[in-house]
């Protein structure tokens, strides 16, 4: 989820059309970006990444329009997104789409770790492919020093921000010119399928289709940038158009850069690439300067961002104990005006992870994976809520249209998330078993005494099963990281 920081604006601020459509484009193109053409041919060749982005961009613009009406429907319900999951399906639901949104977000930047461990690699061979001791030596100490500055009051400065922007987007406006010049026809239909007799299967390319799922919905992660913003947009009906224009402008920049480096680069041979595998496409067209190039504007990118992204976690849990969804620790400030508890501990849960540069061949791969699944329980929840207050409005064509858009995107979601794979599944269910004692301990920092409904209780024995078949599987070898 390593997306661009959201700016940050005193509360007299408001914030016009244009600026919501950057900040969507923003907040979703992220470092994800220059890894995406390696993580769409470890799967898929180039059929089949095109059927996947029509697919994608069908459920994720119909996800953008959910956000769209309900931002336009119910603009009440801006404090965040998990908001639409309490008030359409009660405290429980509430606390695990706040709970999915939380993990997706410190787990994003475990994912930057790797990512500009890789990056520095480049130039510093000690880091490597950035899994390796001094990998996480140099992450750890990353980490821990913007911790430090954040508990101290210390944001991004705009220039920071532009900074952070022109090294993140210069580079794959570069690339897709220099691709675009050098793009081959003939590598590009080598292997059109991806299929053994190069013909087309359908059974194949769906299994190649399914494949890119969870990567694909990791670099469309932070497209509610505009929605957390829409209490400070000047109209509040431009946050749902805002939405809308930035989610296909992104699109079309994903298309490119993967359709694109097809037909520089075999698939075989981006599959293998190492990270960021934009930077050795690009060294493959014009030499070292191209790889230097993308890798240094990476790295820069990324530092600049992972000082916003170390305050994001904190603050959503400081907005998630405000809301009573969250213990009322992520909700204390220091003399800085920084949520210093929840700091530590989103910190230290990024530290334990980083661990998985070691357990792992495929770390970033792992992590994104991770993310995506975690978050599109977080998105099933806005879609179901655009099902359900559609669903109670009077009967019109209006209604119609919004029940259709939010079944679809609905539908998009659990497909995408079955996709990922029983292993996946079972993974999140280990991720959750703390979120179960954290929930218990809000009900009881609220005088409740009864914590779970019924069929609460029944999900709450499905993660704790789903828990224990995972570390079975990982103890015995049935599940590899």
């Amino acid at each position: 989820m390593e997306k661009e920081n959201k700016p940050m604006l005193d509360g007299h601020s408001k914030v016009g059309f244009l600026p919501l459509i950057t900040i969507v484009i923003g907040s979703t193109i992220g470092a994800g970006i220059f890894n995406l053409s390696k993580d769409m041919a470890r799967g898929a060749a180039p059929g089949a990444v095109l059927i996947s982005w029509v697919i994608v961009g069908l459920g994720i613009v119909t996800l953008a329009l959910c956000f769209q009406n309900l931002s336009d429907q119910r603009p009440e319900l801006d404090a965040g997104i998990f908001q639409y999951a309490e008030d359409g399906f009660g405290k429980f639901a509430g606390f695990i789409s706040a709970w999915g949104y939380w993990l997706s977000i410190w787990l994003g930047n475990v994912a930057f770790a790797t990512m500009l461990m890789s990056s520095l690699g480049f130039f510093f061979p000690l880091f490597k492919s950035g899994q390796n001791i001094p990998s996480i030596i140099g992450a750890s100490i990353l980490l821990w020093l913007l911790n430090y500055l954040v508990t101290r009051g210390v944001e991004n400065a705009t220039f920071i921000n532009f900074i952070v922007t022109v090294c993140k987007l210069m580079p794959i406006f570069v690339f897709i010119v220099i691709a675009i010049i050098a793009f081959k026809l003939d590598v590009f239909t080598m292997n059109f399928w991806g299929t053994i007799n190069h013909q087309f299967d359908f059974k194949s390319v769906m299994d190649q289709v399914k494949s890119t799922m969870l990567i694909s919905i990791f670099v469309f992660v932070g497209i509610e940038g505009a929605s957390i913003l829409s209490s400070r947009a000047k109209v509040k009906k431009d946050v749902g158009r805002a939405t809308i224009i930035g989610v296909l402008c992104v699109l079309i920049v994903y298309v490119l850069v993967t359709v694109l480096s097809f037909g520089i680069l075999p698939q075989e041979k981006l599959a293998n690439l190492p990270e960021p595998a934009m930077a050795y496409i690009l060294k493959d067209i014009v030499g070292y300067w191209g790889a230097a190039f993308i890798c240094g504007g990476l790295s820069i990118s990324i530092l600049g961002v992972w000082l916003s992204w170390t305050i994001l976690p904190a603050e959503t849990g400081l907005i998630a104990a405000k809301q009573g969804v969250f213990p009322k620790i992520f909700g204390k400030v220091n003399r800085y005006g920084a949520p210093a508890e929840a700091l530590m501990i989103t910190s230290a849960c990024i530290q334990l992870f980083m661990f998985t540069f070691l357990i792992t061949d495929q770390a970033y791969q792992f992590v994104a994976s991770l993310v995506s699944s975690v978050v599109i329980i977080t998105y099933i929840f806005v879609t179901m809520y655009q099902i359900k207050f559609s669903y109670r409005q009077p009967k019109s064509r209006q209604r119609t249209v919004q029940l259709a858009i939010g079944l679809v995107a609905t539908a998009f979601q659990i497909w995408a998330f079955v996709s990922a794979g029983l292993k996946f599944m079972l993974l999140l269910t280990i991720l959750f078993v703390p979120g179960i004692f954290v929930y218990i301990k809000v009900q009881k920092e609220q005088g409740e005494t009864h914590y779970f409904a019924p069929l609460e209780k029944l999900v709450v024995a499905l993660i704790f099963m789903g828990s224990f078949v995972a570390i079975y599987f990982l103890a015995t070898g049935g599940i590899t990281l």
